[in-house]
């Protein structure tokens, strides 16, 4: 799901290059007849949903002073309300007993992207450590509630600097410095292939055959 069709018709184009059954819908996660549109037409394609993931993100630098209300609404409503809205959404489909869903076979996987910014402060991302922030709260409580009512496993990933992605492009586009390096674990950026490794792993049967042996 994504709002620029041209980049999401790539990523469809890619998956399916490597003989993955992907399909893409255009759409806005902050706009709720969006969401709703988006997973039911998901579930109509696979006849199920097992997992979401919810990585949208809004980010550009701004220093508090110079930020306006709209502006830091903007990235609120993306991050927050967005993953908020997408996991509400798609609720009905991953509870065990949902659509699509045998209720012996437990509910779906929810996967929510953060970042790090706010574990401490970050010069001129006010904006996105509220929302972010946000984001992790969304997790935790409904890893609670949903984890406890309907079996469905919550988790959340925060990676820190990331080579190759819009957000270093954006807030680093000379390429990230030496002082910053100085300050990283292995003294270097991640790897987009580190997430996904991770995501992968967090929504695969192997967590919940962890937690649940028997």
């Amino acid at each position: 799901m994504g709002r620029r069709k041209q980049v999401l018709q790539t990523a469809v184009s890619v998956l399916q290059s490597l003989s993955i059954p992907a399909v893409g819908f255009d759409g806005d996660v902050r706009m709720q007849e969006d969401a709703a549109r988006v997973v039911e037409s998901t579930f109509k394609h696979f006849g199920k949903i097992d997992i979401l993931i919810s990585s949208a993100a809004g980010n550009f630098l701004a220093a508090a002073e110079d930020l306006s209300t709209n502006g830091f609404r903007t990235v609120l409503d993306i991050d927050s309300v967005g993953t908020f809205t997408m996991c509400h959404e798609a609720l009905k489909y991953l509870k065990k007993g949902g659509p699509g869903r045998d209720s012996s076979s437990g509910g779906g996987v929810i996967m929510n992207l953060s970042v790090t910014l706010h574990y401490t402060a970050t010069w001129y991302q006010i904006h996105v450590s509220a929302a972010k922030a946000a984001v992790d709260a969304i997790t935790r409580n409904l890893a609670l509630e949903w984890g406890t009512d309907h079996d469905i496993r919550v988790n959340g990933i925060a990676p820190g600097p990331i080579s190759g992605t819009p957000g270093i492009s954006k807030m680093d586009p000379e390429g990230v410095g030496s002082k910053s390096r100085d300050e990283m674990p292995l003294y270097k950026p991640g790897e987009k292939w580190d997430i996904a490794m991770a995501s992968l792993y967090l929504v695969s049967n192997a967590v919940r055959l962890i937690q649940h042996p028997h």
